[in-house]
């Protein structure tokens, strides 16, 4: 069997996605050279991209920089980062600067996704208006349960329970303009009894709606479906035909900086939030409740290069930013990880040291168990590549 891949298309993804990578990688690294520079921790070399070495760049002082054939990030090599032998290598150094140099890169990364995110608030994009109105309530659900306050226009008591024609303008103190806003916002708020401002038959009423962690499928977290406000023409047999959206407006959203990185670091925290809801859903097991069942739980490098063409062709730059930002939120949380290997691992070794009292852990001991996390970390990635891969091309 023999697949015909579209090299533009191929290349349209990888190369972004590549350069997004090797400038969070870089940044990243840049923390850590920075931080050991400042401690007088010898720097021996600062490579971009990985070995081998295509050549030395420059050398500057004690430090060489190089340019790498693997193009997928960059490193800092240290004096001694295991063993202690040589007072200028960063095992020598004290522990409260070992965890500094070490934590240095995870927040340059932070740091850089508050930015980008910041910036992205900044561009104007488009905000569709179109409303978001509840379709189809399912019967025992947790919105035909819900406690409906306030009066109509009549002065009468609302009937209780949301109703198929309520249209939903707010969620948690959050401005709903559309169905995306009122997932998002729903997603956001897993587990907990939300408050919904709705309009009914001109009234402004407030729900109280509890958002369930596994609904049954079929069913989203409230019970509800909803989509735009549409208007409708019949045919002969009286079913609905060309059906158009009642509200078409689009508002261009931008803001200025001052707006703009508050709104940045919301972002990055709803984010976080909603991360965890979608692993707790999926560890559940649950039905309805993800953000997006059809997406495999993780995904590497060729799914994230996938994405990135995705990205680029629907909704263009300003969404890349947006997209960097998380992949470079997302490289802090990992790298942060107790996992061998990585940041929070070479942490985790200096935290055990305070807490044996100052003993370490023998250097040979310490290089075979980064060794092993990295070769275990190498295979996941080529496990979850080959799954990415199986999928693009079937």
């Amino acid at each position: 069997m023999f697949l015909a891949f579209d090299g533009v298309a191929i290349l349209r993804a990888a190369v972004p996605f590549l350069s997004i990578l090797l400038i969070l990688v870089l940044i990243h690294e840049f923390g850590h050279f920075l931080a050991a520079k400042a401690f007088g921790i010898k720097v021996l070399e600062f490579g971009i991209g990985f070995p081998p070495k295509a050549k030395t760049l420059f050398t500057k002082g004690e430090t060489e920089y190089t340019l790498n054939w693997l193009p997928i990030g960059g490193f800092v090599r240290l004096l001694g980062e295991e063993d202690p032998s040589d007072p200028r290598s960063l095992a020598a150094a004290p522990r409260w600067k070992r965890l500094t140099v070490m934590a240095a890169g995870v927040l340059m990364n932070l740091v850089l996704a508050f930015f980008l995110m910041g910036v992205s608030f900044m561009v104007p994009r488009d905000r569709s208006l179109s409303q978001a109105q509840i379709v189809e309530v399912a019967a025992g659900s947790p919105a035909a349960e819900a406690k409906i306050d306030g009066a109509m226009r009549d002065g009468s008591t609302p009937v209780q329970g949301i109703q198929p024609g309520d249209i939903v303008v707010s969620v948690e103190g959050r401005d709903v303009a559309n169905t995306n806003e009122m997932v998002y916002a729903n997603r956001l708020n897993l587990g907990k009894t939300q408050e919904w401002t709705i309009i009914r038959a001109g009234s402004t009423l407030t729900a109280h709606v509890y958002a369930r962690w596994h609904p049954p499928a079929g069913q989203g977290p409230t019970g509800v479906r909803i989509g735009a406000p549409v208007s409708c023409s019949f045919d002969d047999q009286g079913e609905p035909a060309n059906c158009q959206l009642k509200y078409t407006q689009v508002e261009s959203v931008s803001y200025a900086p001052w707006e703009a990185f508050p709104k940045g670091a919301q972002a990055l925290v709803d984010t976080m939030v909603l991360t965890y809801n979608e692993i707790k859903v999926r560890i559940g097991g649950g039905g309805g409740a993800a953000i997006n069942d059809d997406q495999p739980a993780f995904t590497g490098p060729v799914g994230i290069a996938d994405t990135t063409g995705t990205i680029i062709e629907e909704a263009g730059w300003r969404a890349l930013i947006e997209f960097a930002a998380l992949l470079s939120l997302n490289l802090a949380i990992f790298n942060a990880l107790p996992i061998p290997m990585l940041d929070g691992g070479r942490m985790f070794f200096v935290v055990l040291e305070i807490l044996r009292g100052g003993r370490r852990i023998s250097p040979e001991k310490e290089s075979l168990v980064h060794l092993a996390g990295f070769a275990l970390m190498m295979a996941g990635v080529l496990v979850v590549t080959y799954f990415d891969i199986a999928r693009l091309v079937t």
